[in-house]
């Protein structure tokens, strides 16, 4: 069985998934960063041991802080049994517990979450009759989606976050008891530090022709960050896009369209952000100081 959705109905989908995960999660999406309603839907789960959550995130390899946050890392850390993945190939989005799946076209991101036209199948577990009309019919979606994404996708990334559930034995081994969680591997604490900005012997100027603050340091061209993609790029207040994104944004000329980054910082934006508006109101005044504005 499988069904189509959208919009808030896709939203919610996703939430109902996560309020019935009982012994499996995953959670697979390029980039992540909850919605609250998400977090509330978790946050009763994070002491179950017998819960296993797998994560899987990806893009953004020089700095994996633009796709997973250190904030949004620490939330899925206090799971007592989770496994978290990178893959900087990944652009795939799939969600499942034990009973259900959706494959979807939407990011764990609550931007995309409230702004964006997303999409989603969502696939259920069969049993008895119905399970085996679909094995008649050939009709497998969810089992080659669950096959795939487990054996394909999640295998062949790189593990970089493991806590496991540790129990002891009762009754001659015959029960089980939950005592901890032990966490085996972390090389997300120390990837996800955001590194430090130049600001170092800094030099200023204002190129009248071209309309362009730029800042000159003893290595080269102050950074800072593509709106959209979040990438490092050199500061330009006029054009505050990667090339390719540029080429993107171009294509519709749209100077305020809502984008996802902070031109000076790299923060997420929450779509505050625009071509018209690059630089979050906070820190507006570090940019002036910075790029002599």
């Amino acid at each position: 069985m499988a069904k189509f959705v959208k919009g808030n109905q896709l939203n919610a989908e996703i939430e109902s998934l996560f309020d019935d995960a009982e012994s499996q999660l995953t959670i697979i999406s390029p980039y992540i960063k909850l919605h609250k309603r998400f977090i509330d839907s978790l946050k009763p789960k994070l002491t179950n041991p017998n819960l296993e959550v797998i994560l899987v995130f990806g893009k953004n390899e020089a700095n994996k802080s633009r796709s997973l946050s250190q904030e949004d890392f620490e939330f899925f850390s206090q799971f007592a049994n989770v496994k978290i993945y990178y893959e900087p190939r990944l652009h795939a989005k799939y969600y499942a517990n034990q009973n259900k799946a959706i494959l979807s076209s939407m990011n764990l991101y609550d931007y995309s979450q409230n702004h964006n036209i997303e999409f989603g199948i969502v696939t259920y577990r069969e049993f008895g009759l119905e399970k085996l009309k679909e094995k008649v019919m050939g009709v497998e979606l969810d089992q080659e989606a669950w096959e795939y994404f487990n054996k394909n996708v999640v295998d062949n990334s790189t593990i970089k976050y493991h806590k496991k559930a540790v129990y002891e034995s009762n009754m001659l081994g015959l029960s089980k008891k939950y005592v901890r969680s032990e966490v085996k591997l972390d090389l997300l604490t120390e990837e996800l530090s955001k590194p430090k900005r130049m600001k170092s012997d800094s030099k200023s100027s204002y190129n009248v022709h071209t309309n362009k603050a730029v800042i000159k340091t003893q290595t080269g061209i102050g950074e800072a960050y593509c709106i959209r993609s979040g990438e490092s790029i050199t500061f330009d207040i006029q054009k505050p896009y990667s090339e390719k994104a540029f080429k993107s944004w171009n294509y519709f000329k749209n100077k305020d369209f809502p984008e996802k980054y902070c031109h000076y910082s790299g923060d997420s934006s929450d779509g505050k952000t625009s071509m018209s508006n690059p630089i979050l109101s906070k820190n507006w005044s570090k940019a002036k100081k910075d790029f002599n504005l």
